[in-house]
């Protein structure tokens, strides 16, 4: 009898250690996991940027491409003069606008200003409302980038302005087989090496508001710039050509 009371207890002993180890195993496997989710969750770092980084991966067409360019500085100033490819969202303003880059929350976005001062504080918030690659570039008074006067948008924003009016005259400054294929209603079609035999098609008043596009960014820019010469004041490109987003056409 007392064998078997032994016997016993030394099997409740085993029982116990062995949900003990289970339970310590499921504590050391939650705080494993716990551990891993802290570090997938860990917010992103604002990291800098040099201006000669930047006005490198502007030059580049290829490279531009895979980065989002946002001056915060006031309308003004971007319209004396701002970086090739930038898009205008002022601090002031700019958590209204913020939905409209959402789609970037994974993507390279670039922020400057004149000092690096405001881009540095938008950059905060873009990293606290999930941006996981945010960098903040040399500032305008810092740095000597080869600025422009023409305003450059994105896709969505150059689309709706067109839909709504907003255009006096809209130039596609892709091919003449893409141009053939689809355009927007009452294009003209008007490449860089044309520019020069096509400007009696341009309008004689330089204030008219003039949209320019094409596959990528880059011949529109060109023509941008031509225009902008010529003493057009209110030219806008679209830094999505045909290729980064769906015009309809």
């Amino acid at each position: 009898m007392k064998l078997k009371k032994t016997k016993y207890a030394f099997m409740a002993l085993l029982i116990a250690s062995s949900i003990g180890l289970s339970a310590c195993g499921q504590n050391e496997e939650a705080k494993d996991t716990a551990k891993t989710e802290q570090s997938e969750t860990k917010t992103a770092e604002v990291q800098a940027m040099k201006g000669d980084e930047l006005a490198k991966i502007e030059a580049d067409k290829k490279e531009k491409e895979n980065y989002l360019v946002i001056d915060v500085r006031s309308s003004e100033e971007y319209n004396e003069g701002h970086i090739k490819f930038a898009i205008n969202m002022p601090i002031d303003t700019f958590e209204k606008e913020m939905s409209k880059i959402d789609s970037f929350k994974d993507k390279d976005v670039v922020l400057y200003c004149n000092s690096g001062k405001k881009s540095g504080q938008v950059a905060d918030i873009l990293v606290k409302n999930g941006f996981t690659k945010v960098y903040n570039a040399d500032g305008v008074k810092d740095f000597k980038y080869d600025l422009v006067t023409y305003e450059s948008k994105l896709g969505p924003d150059f689309d709706k302005d067109i839909k709504d009016g907003k255009a006096k005259l809209v130039i596609d400054a892709r091919k003449a087989e893409d141009f053939k294929k689809g355009t927007f209603d009452k294009a003209i079609n008007i490449m860089p090496d044309d520019f020069e035999s096509n400007k009696d098609k341009l309008p004689e008043d330089k204030e008219s508001t003039i949209y320019v596009f094409c596959y990528t960014g880059n011949k529109s820019s060109e023509v941008a710039q031509m225009l902008t010469k010529e003493g057009y004041k209110n030219v806008v490109n679209a830094i999505d050509g045909s290729k980064e987003y769906d015009y309809g056409f």
